[in-house]
């Protein structure tokens, strides 16, 4: 396990959403499943209590911990995507699976975890600061999904 690890919190599917993450992304496993030593609040003995996983290189461990936590938009994981086509593969897979589609670029996963797929000529635009910036900002702003080809659009004015 990694020195830093991110801890996400699933009522009791972990081990579900690991295996899809490590599906959809590149860079992306499911590692050691560690079942619960004996029963509490929310399961059992023998239950899949932490999961850990990478997603696109990221150290992260899933934990069965119930329903007492939500999850909400303060957390997201944000994936880069170099252009339309890598975009629409993760954003429908997410939303296809049960997900939620959201607002410039934000979706949810089944589980209520959100993401962030931003294309990098969002991000390169959104850095340049400037009219390109608030020309791309803007036509973000009118989107779920991010449309690049608009993007470029509206960087070049």
């Amino acid at each position: 396990m990694a020195k830093n690890t991110i801890c996400v919190w699933y009522d009791k599917d972990a081990e579900a959403a690991a295996n899809f993450y490590a599906a959809t992304f590149p860079d992306s496993a499911v590692g050691a499943v560690i079942r619960a030593p004996g029963d509490y609040p929310s399961g059992q003995q023998g239950d899949v209590l932490v999961v850990e996983f990478t997603v696109a290189g990221v150290a992260c461990i899933g934990l069965n911990g119930g329903s007492t936590f939500k999850h909400s938009e303060a957390f997201s994981f944000q994936i880069a995507t170099d252009d339309q086509q890598e975009t629409d593969r993760y954003w429908n897979a997410i939303v296809g699976n049960g997900g939620q589609e959201s607002e410039c670029g934000w979706c949810k996963d089944k589980w209520g975890i959100s993401w962030q797929i931003t294309p990098r000529v969002l991000t390169e635009a959104l850095a340049l600061g400037g009219d390109q910036a608030k020309r791309a900002f803007e036509a973000m702003m009118t989107m779920r999904k991010i449309d690049v080809a608009t993007i470029e659009a509206a960087r070049r004015g």
